[in-house]
Formats: structure tokens, C-alpha cells, sequence
């Protein structure tokens, strides 16, 4: 019988207990002295939040099916936990053995978003890890990051022992072998961190050397020894059938998770371009999964876990080519089980409606639309390749089958955005009340159209063409929101319009950490140790600590959110090679500047790089 590393005293008074006890249906027990590594699998925020991720489902899986490696889990405990523990002295531990993380062979921790920065360094502490690498000993755990902010891993640098660039499914077998033949050999922490910097995805933050110009740009970024590569390549599975670990039992939660169902991955990358999405650039090229190997996989997962609901999980699922044949069949195979299908990402078209018909209580539910900018000019600029006669035309067909509730995602601050472009929101939000009445009888209406209008703020994110694009400050941001919360008032239909905008202070932060270079290391640091806890949750996040945090460090926010790059400037993250090519990215920043759009991977190849894969979209038909 397991001991619980907490007592039940502890247990009764914090809240949701069952986060920390570990011992869920199809969590994985191992005897550890029969295992070579033990690796702690972490990711940096609450469980419910964490035990939704689906990289981290695939890889405890993908680790486990080796007989040498024991991987367990471990999330951020919350802040009433956090301070028993200290109080207590109770070090950090695994959910499966409930055994310290100070005694792992690794720590692997999940970097989703730049707002967990703080509670990377939660995690470390806890665990009695040291906070900065170069103070580690021998006997600490590697710890290692990856994950979409792992493609600017520079703030966190000084952190990290390593950082793994891409998809995790292709080198951590590699990874695990070089451990242990390190160990074999006697070998010191160092062999085997200079040993990992060769395996290709593998970046080793202390084996390189940043130094800056006298304005405070990068003059260079170098390894330290020749062995070491210049360019660290990212790492992804092309052959979706061969090379991909599927998932056939992940662990259900004891309570329920942001996600509580069955995530059905059906491709990765999207065909689109969207000039501000990282994911649409960093997991190029679009690779589809076989629609045989994802019916089987959804009869064994839910199966497995006994959910009642399996969600598709992609960055675009309209685009992928058998979406209705992999729908049809769910709704089929599994009618009389009563298993709700769940459909994100879908672009509001025909298709889409009939296929959201079929799976959804159309009574309950609000669909929604990311047409992102308010104009066809700025739509342009971000190529997102939506036309306001496709938006209206998909609200029409939604408003004729039933549906009466939209919501609505656009950007604020998005480059050589203009106030028409701001009112424009407005305008369309009206236009699509409008289209309400004109399409639905009178006696055929449920109640007044109601459309939910939401902006969140623009951040500039590594290896997009906006990369190079200037932030704004808070103040500003807040003008813009105002424009549009007056110009929805100024509307026709303005009691049937709602609108509400994303924390511009957050914003600003997050421009920050997403851009920095090692310096902004110092800042995080810093905002820790005053108290700084929880930033992805609006009721935790404090930005005084940070303005304290700026003050005290001396660095200067501005300098890397207002700032327009020169695209000859050494960006932070330049040493990374993420598939899609600088030159393509600098061509895609004219194209916006010009508002032209560029047509997606199936219409025309645009030459972004990711070809030299051999594989996925830019290979279909030509094999």
C-alpha cells in the first residue's frame, strides 16, 4: 500500500484533496528499483488544468510503454497547499509513488504559456531543486522544458538544464539512452549535458554565450565549444501513422478537469497562415492522421475511460480532409452510449453547420466565430482569409438551423491597425443582428439574437511574421477598448450586443516574457521572490510585484514590448531553427504591410520551408 506524502490532517483542509493523491484509473505503477530513470512529468499550473493537456497524456503514455522508465506526474500545488508545505517543510512529490521530486533522475515540465513562468520556479523550489542550473549538483534531477514557449526559451534559460525544441514523440529515446550510458561511464552531470547538446532538438541554455550592444540588442549568440551546434533544430513526426504514439488509455482524473472528456488528435499544423498565430507556424507542415487508425482509437479511449465525451482536437479541424467521414462515424458507432462530440476550431461554413446540427443540442449552445479584426483590410493584413460575406453568410445559415447565440473573437492592436478598423468590430457585431432578423420569421424567432463580442490584446509571438511588430502600452490598449465598447453603443441593436476585453496589464506581461532574452530571467526571478504566484489566474495575479520587480532589476519593459524590430536585428531566438524560414517570415511581414494574402498550403505552396520534411501537405498528391 502506498503512504500519501500528505497527511489526512492536511488532506481535509485544503481544497479538492483528490489533486494530490494520485491513484487514478489508468495512472501507471512501476516498482522503481526495477527501472533505470525515473522522470517526473510536470506541468506548471492546478491539475484540473494540467490533466487536460494532451502532450503531456502522450508522452507519460509514450515513456511508460518503456520497461526502463518510470514517469510519474506532478502538478502546481495551490496556493493553500503551497503554504502548508513551506510551513511544514514538505518537500514536493510524484502523484503515482507520492516520493519527493528531489529524488527523480528528471524533471520534465510542460511550457504552454508564458503566465506559468513563476510557477516554474514554484515547482523547483518545492522540490528543494535549486533555481539556477549552474547550482545544481550532481545528484539533482535534469530538468528539462518543452512545449509552444519552449521556441523562445531565453527567459527561462539560467532555469533549465536543457530545453527539447519541437514535438517530444521523436528524441527523448535517444535522450533516455544517453543517460544511462552516462551513468554507466561514470560520467559527470556536465558529460552528459554536452553529450544531450548533440542529440538533434536538444538546446543546453550554459553551453552558449549572449553577448548585447550598447543599445541593448544582441550583438551575438555563440556555443561555447565546437561541438556544440550552432542552430538547434526542431524536432517533429512527419509519418502520422508510423512515428506516432497513440493513445489508447489516458488517466482519468478523480475530479473534473477544464477538459473532462477524450481528446482525439486528428492532425497537427494548419494549412491557414495566420500572420499572428505561433502554432500555425511552429508545427508546420499539416499532417493528418489516418481516419481507420482514429476510429479505433476512439472505440478503445472511450472505452478506457469511460467519458462521455470525445473532442477533435485540432488547429483546424475543417481542414481536415475526412472530418465528415470521422464524425459520421462517431455518431453512428456510439448513438445508443449517449457520447456528446465536441468540434473546436471549426470555420463556420455549410459543412460545419450540418455537422454541428448533428452532434449538438442546438437549444444550449452558442457558436462561435474568430473573424479576429473588425475590417476586410485588417483581415487582410493578418491573413485570415474570411471575407465579411463569408461571416454573414455563416450566420445566416446558423441563425436559419436554429441557433441564436453567437460569440465573437477579435484583436486589438494588431499592426497598422486604425480606429475604422476598431469600429469596425462594432459595425459587423451590428450586421450580424442585423442578418438575424432579415433570415429568421418573426414567428419563427427564440427571443432576441444575442451576440457575445470579446477582445483579447495583440502579443507578438517568436517565429511569426509579426514577430518584428511593436506592442502597445496598457493606457493604450484601454483606448482601443473604449472605441469599441462606444461604438457598440452607438449600434442599432446594441441591447443584443455584449462586449468585454481581456486584462491589458496581462497583456503587456506577457509581450514581455514571450519576446525577452536572458535578462528578462532577472525579472522573473525577482517577481518569485516577492510573491508572484498563479499569473495565468486573474484573482492571483498581482502586477505591482512585477512593476517592483522591473524597478528593482532595472530593466526596462518598453524596451522590449514598444520596440519595432529591424528584421537584420539577432533576435533572442534565432538559434533555433523551427522549419519555417526567416526569409519566408520577412516576405509574410511585407505581404501584411502591403495587405496582401497569401493563399493557404492547399491553394499554393508559399515557400515557407517546411518542404524539406518531405512530408505532410506539401507531399499530398505527389507521392
Amino acid at each position: 500500500m502506498r503512504k500519501l506524502a500528505l497527511s489526512d490532517e492536511i488532506l481535509l483542509k485544503v481544497d479538492k484533496a483528490a489533486r494530490y493523491i494520485g491513484g487514478e484509473v489508468n495512472s501507471v505503477m512501476k516498482d522503481k528499483n526495477a527501472v533505470d530513470i525515473r522522470f517526473a512529468m510536470c506541468f506548471p499550473d492546478v491539475y484540473e488544468i494540467g490533466m487536460s493537456n494532451l502532450g503531456m497524456m502522450i508522452l507519460y503514455n509514450m515513456f511508460n510503454q518503456r520497461e526502463d522508465v518510470w514517469c510519474e506526474r506532478l502538478f502546481s500545488p495551490w496556493p493553500d497547499l503551497d503554504k502548508v508545505m513551506r510551513e511544514k517543510k514538505i518537500p514536493l512529490f510524484a502523484l503515482e509513488s507520492q516520493e519527493p521530486i528531489r529524488d527523480f533522475d528528471f524533471l520534465g515540465i510542460t511550457i504552454g504559456y508564458e503566465m506559468c513562468y513563476t510557477n516554474i520556479l514554484q515547482v523547483l523550489d518545492l522540490s528543494g531543486i535549486p533555481l539556477k542550473s549552474a547550482d545544481r549538483g550532481e545528484d539533482f534531477p535534469i530538468v528539462i522544458g518543452g512545449g509552444a514557449c519552449a521556441y523562445n526559451p531565453e527567459p527561462l534559460a539560467p532555469f533549465f538544464d536543457m530545453f527539447y525544441i519541437g514535438e517530444g514523440e521523436t528524441v527523448y529515446d535517444a535522450l533516455f539512452d544517453a543517460y544511462k550510458a552516462n551513468k554507466k561511464a561514470g560520467g559527470s552531470r556536465r558529460d552528459f549535458l554536452l553529450a544531450a547538446a548533440k542529440i538533434p532538438g536538444i538546446y543546453v541554455p550554459s553551453l552558449y554565450e549572449v553577448t548585447y550592444k550598447e543599445d541593448g540588442t544582441i550583438k551575438s549568440f555563440q556555443p561555447k565549444y565546437e561541438n556544440v551546434p550552432e542552430k538547434v533544430e526542431k524536432q517533429l513526426v512527419i509519418d502520422m501513422d508510423k512515428d506516432y504514439n497513440k493513445l489508447e488509455a489516458p488517466v482519468v482524473p478523480h475530479i473534473k478537469a477544464t477538459q473532462d472528456r477524450v481528446t482525439l488528435e486528428i492532425q497537427r499544423g494548419c494549412i491557414r497562415g495566420c500572420r499572428f498565430c505561433q502554432a500555425g507556424m511552429i508545427y508546420r507542415p499539416t499532417r493528418e492522421r489516418d481516419i481507420e487508425t482514429l476510429k479505433e482509437s476512439a472505440r478503445i479511449m472511450l472505452q478506457k475511460t469511460g467519458h462521455e465525451e470525445i473532442s477533435l482536437s485540432s488547429l483546424s479541424s475543417s481542414d481536415y480532409s475526412h472530418l465528415k467521414e470521422i464524425v459520421n462515424f462517431l455518431i453512428d458507432e456510439f448513438r445508443d452510449e449517449a457520447v456528446n462530440i465536441s468540434l473546436p476550431s471549426l470555420r463556420i461554413d455549410a459543412f460545419a453547420l450540418d455537422v454541428m446540427s448533428k452532434v449538438q443540442d442546438v437549444k444550449k449552445s452558442s457558436l462561435t466565430f474568430a473573424p479576429e479584426a473588425g475590417s476586410q483590410r485588417l483581415r487582410n493584413v493578418i491573413n485570415k482569409g474570411l471575407t465579411e460575406e463569408d461571416i454573414l453568410h455563416g450566420a445566416g445559415e446558423a441563425f436559419k438551423g436554429g441557433w441564436n447565440q453567437v460569440k465573437l473573437y477579435f484583436m486589438l492592436g494588431l499592426p497598422t491597425e486604425t480606429e475604422d478598423d476598431m469600429k469596425g468590430i462594432a459595425h459587423l457585431a451590428q450586421k450580424i443582428a442585423e442578418t438575424y432578423y432579415e433570415v429568421v420569421p418573426k414567428e419563427q424567432r427564440k427571443g432576441k439574437v444575442q451576440i457575445n463580442v470579446s477582445t483579447s490584446f495583440f502579443v507578438p509571438k517568436p517565429f511569426t511574421p509579426f514577430q518584428w511588430a511593436p506592442m502597445f502600452r496598457e493606457e493604450d490598449f484601454i483606448e482601443k477598448a473604449k472605441v469599441v465598447k462606444n461604438e457598440i453603443r452607438s449600434q442599432l441593436n446594441q441591447r443584443s450586443i455584449r462586449y468585454n476585453w481581456h486584462e491589458p496589464d496581462v497583456t503587456v506581461l506577457e509581450g514581455f516574457l514571450a519576446r525577452g532574452d536572458r535578462r528578462a530571467s532577472e525579472v522573473i526571478l525577482k517577481a518569485y521572490e516577492k510573491g508572484a504566484l498563479y499569473d495565468a489566474w486573474s484573482e492571483s495575479f498581482r502586477y505591482d510585484i512585477w512593476k517592483e520587480a522591473f524597478a528593482e532589476t532595472g530593466i526596462d519593459i518598453e524596451f522590449y514590448t514598444l520596440r519595432e524590430r529591424s528584421t537584420d536585428e539577432i533576435l533572442p531566438w534565432d538559434f533555433i531553427d523551427a522549419g519555417v524560414t526567416k526569409e519566408f517570415l520577412i516576405r509574410e511581414w511585407k505581404q501584411a504591410k502591403g495587405e496582401v494574402v497569401t493563399p493557404n498550403c492547399r491553394q499554393k505552396c508559399a515557400g515557407c520551408g517546411a518542404r524539406r520534411y518531405e512530408g505532410g501537405v506539401c507531399y499530398e498528391g505527389k507521392n
